[in-house]
């Protein structure tokens, strides 16, 4: 099993990185905020195709959740959690407190998460996004990675943190990964350890809604009636309180064109407490008077 350096201090790190570009190793980065499961395997194997080291942070980030929200019971598994990284060959495992990444307290300066940040999950989750920009571009700092490797489950912050890097000029390669699935279909989640044998079955009408969502596609029928298929499933489970199911353009998160042929549906859920997330594509048929 390979040696993983595990960094908890800036000065840790900058030795550990020392010492694999010392021998000429490119670097991806899996930021994670732990509980890893095997969709953060498929990262790790991801970034460890990209380049000769793989740095996973682990760091529950706190500018990210809003009072209220469930970071005092969010799950920590790090004995766990380096064991995959172990298993993955992970050169280096970067897993500072708070006062390491954010060293004066609260940053007097942070990302704005802009207009993207304000709308579907910026909307449910108010500062959210501009916490998560601030500490993915404090990690691209203190890693300096030439890759980073991000799971396509946070269809949002994907897209964010790509125009991040865009806007910013941050000159780091954004590498996406598909969302990782149970046998019964449930997007992989660290907050599905928070969900019983009930709950789990009914958390499955979120990925059954995509599904839905994908074979009205596939069935030539426009924007208005994939969502309608979606909705169907989600309002046919009583256990998932909606919070949105939307359509969207896959680039920009804006509504549709009447003409767009391939759209994102989103869906975002409360299965009893616990918060999900789903997505996918969607190919459609565009509006006879929009053809």
């Amino acid at each position: 099993m390979t040696t993983t350096v595990v960094a908890r201090t800036r000065a840790e790190l900058a030795a550990a990185l020392a010492d694999v570009r010392e021998r000429g190793r490119t670097v991806a980065l899996v930021p994670t905020m732990g509980a890893l499961h095997e969709g953060h395997r498929a990262l790790v194997a991801r970034a460890g195709e990209l380049a000769g080291a793989v740095v996973v942070s682990i760091f529950l980030n706190p500018l990210q959740f809003a009072p209220g929200e469930d970071l005092d019971k969010y799950p920590k598994t790090f004995p766990a959690d380096l064991e995959l990284c172990q298993s993955e060959g992970v050169a280096v495992v970067f897993a500072p407190t708070p006062d390491v990444v954010y060293p004066n307290g609260e940053p007097m300066v942070t990302v704005n998460a802009g207009q993207l940040g304000s709308i579907l999950e910026g909307a449910s989750r108010p500062g959210h996004f501009d916490g998560v920009l601030t500490v993915v571009a404090k990690l691209f700092g203190l890693v300096r990675p030439d890759v980073a490797v991000f799971g396509e489950k946070d269809a949002q912050q994907l897209a964010m943190v790509g125009a991040m890097v865009r806007d910013l000029d941050l000159g780091v390669a954004l590498e996406p990964v598909p969302i990782v699935r149970t046998a019964a279909g449930l997007a992989l989640s660290s907050r599905n350890i928070y969900l019983d044998d009930g709950a789990a079955r009914s958390a499955l009408a979120l990925s059954a809604s995509v599904r839905a969502a994908a074979g009205a596609g596939g069935d030539g029928q426009c924007a208005e009636e994939v969502r309608a298929a979606a909705m169907r499933v989600l309002d046919a489970e009583p256990g998932v309180a909606v919070d949105y199911c939307v359509l969207v353009n896959p680039t920009t998160f804006q509504p549709l064109d009447p003409a767009a042929t391939d759209g994102l549906l989103l869906v975002a859920a409360r299965v009893g407490t616990t918060r999900l997330i789903d997505n996918g594509r969607v190919a459609l048929s565009a509006p006879a008077g929009a053809r």
